[in-house]
């Protein structure tokens, strides 16, 4: 595994052979462009911030040079920004040939909603082909990879175990693995890098929106967790990619990152992804968390909920979420919008909402408060049996003790940058 990091300045890249559609001398003004951009942008943020991030997009210096007379795959989607250009756009207009986009859950462009197929097609704005890594195949296939030399993955995480981009990542390095295709990670960080908590997924719980055996939060970055899944040989025949990570700069596990972009539909703000790994679970439930409203996962609730004190109508939003659980029904729940910065200080997962919830419903004699998703979104079917079981909070989280702390150790060895404290 390979770390770029002093890499010659880009002003000392060979030229790049005209490979059509772009001409040489257009590339050098888009460079000239984008240098006054970025050194503008650079001075107007660092009056703010002292060392402001920089993300391993905008290192173009460090990474430029390896795709030299390189025939070029891209897996990304809208997140994939450098200082607000899109990565596609950046290396067309840098006479790069790129020859393929690959496009995870949500699409290339971020329109698709939860769960929606994509289907293979091509970029309207500039005519790449598309390949859909949510549709019928999550997998790049050998087929799929011809005429790439080198592959770039390019998407802002969350942190999350169950939110797919690390999916499609692990399965993108199993292709790269498989097919001798170099895989180069451009690292961001993680709004939810500063810590670790959650039950660890057992083996037997596997599937696509949990593939390995870490926390529901894991702390790492996405390149970071790219050498975790290398390094511990978690590929099928534990196999190994080529891959090569761009850290970011001014980064560390203590900084608050908020996202410059949504990175998916219903995760449209910072305290919707603050209170995303805690809400996620009650996916595998018979509540709300307000899918098909503008607060999504910002709300709980449920039409029978009546001690409920907020009121929500999901309705049908085309591109964020299509036939929402109990649309056109009120819900009564609660409004958690005032929560998320509570859960940025604690830094840990929320388990009371849940267990109100489920108490709540077997009072009143409701049954199936769980359904066949919830182990999958936990990791095991330990959580749902202790809620079962009426376990406190404090109780659950003791029992997840001994693999978190087995995790932080495999978890070091991979970390790029100064740990939380």
């Amino acid at each position: 595994m390979k770390i770029q990091n002093n890499i010659p300045l880009t002003k000392n890249i060979p030229p790049t052979p005209f490979k059509g559609g772009v001409k040489p001398e257009i590339s050098i003004i888009f460079w000239i462009v984008i240098f006054h951009v970025v050194t503008q942008w650079s001075c107007i943020i660092a009056q703010e911030i002292k060392n402001p991030i920089i993300v391993g997009s905008e290192r173009m210096e460090t990474y430029f040079p390896l795709l030299q007379n390189k025939r070029l795959g891209v897996v990304a989607n809208q997140t994939s920004l450098i200082v607000g250009i899109h990565l596609v756009d950046t290396l067309i207009s840098s006479g790069f040939d790129l020859v393929r986009i690959f496009a995870p859950e949500h699409g290339f462009r971020g329109e698709a909603g939860a769960g929606e197929e994509i289907i293979d097609g091509a970029d309207k704005k500039t005519g790449i082909p598309v390949i859909s890594l949510y549709g019928k195949n999550k997998k790049p296939n050998a087929e799929d990879l011809q005429e790439i030399d080198v592959l770039l993955f390019d998407i802002q995480d969350v942190g999350v175990r169950f939110y797919t981009y690390i999916s499609t990542l692990a399965l993108v390095m199993e292709s790269c693995a498989e097919n001798n295709i170099p895989l180069i990670v451009l690292d961001r960080p993680n709004p939810h890098g500063d810590y670790v908590d959650g039950p660890v997924l057992k083996s037997g719980f596997t599937s696509f929106v949990g593939m390995h055996p870490v926390p529901i939060v894991y702390g790492m970055t996405i390149g970071e967790y790219a050498m975790m899944v290398n390094g511990e040989r978690w590929l099928k025949d534990s196999l190994k990619c080529d891959l090569t990570v761009i850290p970011c700069q001014n980064y560390d596990h203590n900084t608050r990152y908020v996202l410059p972009v949504p990175p998916s539909p219903n995760l449209p703000n910072d305290i919707a992804i603050q209170l995303y790994p805690s809400l996620c679970l009650f996916e595998g439930t018979i509540v709300s968390v307000g899918r098909g409203t503008d607060m999504p996962f910002q709300v709980i609730g449920h039409p029978d909920y009546v001690i409920g004190s907020f009121i929500f109508v999901p309705e049908d939003k085309p591109g964020k979420a299509m036939d929402p659980p109990y649309e056109g029904a009120e819900c009564l729940g609660f409004s958690l919008q005032s929560f998320g910065q509570e859960i940025e200080k604690d830094r840990r997962l929320h388990l009371t909402w849940l267990c109100d919830m489920y108490h709540f419903f077997n009072i009143i004699n409701k049954p199936d408060f769980f359904n066949s998703f919830f182990d999958k979104l936990a990791g095991s079917d330990q959580l749902r049996l202790q809620i079962l079981a009426d376990k406190t909070e404090t109780e659950i989280r003791q029992s997840w003790e001994d693999d978190i702390s087995v995790f932080l150790v495999m978890r070091k060895k991979y970390l790029l940058y100064p740990d939380f404290k």
